[in-house]
């Protein structure tokens, strides 16, 4: 009964997570069941030196870690979820899939540690200190990836812009 409120409770912000870090449904749902499975054989044991909800972030992370690091060849496989655009212009709508499609990419294409700062501070609204708990770093370290990685993507982007 505790371990069904606490999958009820935590799976959506964790498929969340898992489905920005690996782009594909089907990892972020193997991913959510795996971070739920280890949860539930370390619960007994668990002691509450940090939230649960930090930990289990945490160990999500490492589970995108590695699937990024077995199938990073496989993330583009579908594309990036789109927002809703059904009262544009059929130019207007294709111009804003393309541009979801390369800030995806970029964001995508950035180091796995860049890429999982961004995605738990802008995309999972997580403050820096929440962010750099899950990472296990400072707070001044996930500052730092953030810095690189909007520079980077700032590059990337500016370098895209001609081409969309």
């Amino acid at each position: 009964m505790a371990m069904h409120a606490l999958v009820v409770k935590h799976s959506p912000a964790i498929y969340r997570l898992a489905k920005r870090m690996l782009n594909r449904a089907e990892d972020a749902e193997d991913v959510t069941q795996e971070a739920f499975l280890r949860a539930w054989k370390i619960l007994p044991k668990w002691k509450a030196d940090a939230r649960f909800s930090t930990w289990l972030h945490r160990v999500a992370l490492n589970l995108c870690y590695d699937r990024l690091r077995k199938h990073r060849e496989t993330l583009f496989a579908e594309p990036p979820d789109m927002a809703d655009n059904t009262n544009l212009q059929p130019d207007a709508k294709l111009q804003q899939q393309q541009t979801q499609i390369a800030v995806k990419a970029a964001i995508m294409a950035l180091p796995e540690r860049q890429c999982a700062a961004l995605t738990l501070t802008a995309l999972q609204s997580h403050t820096n200190k929440e962010a750099a708990e899950i990472m296990d770093i400072s707070v001044d370290a996930l500052e730092s990836l953030l810095a690189r990685a909007r520079r980077r993507l700032k590059q990337d982007l500016a370098s895209m812009r001609d081409k969309l």
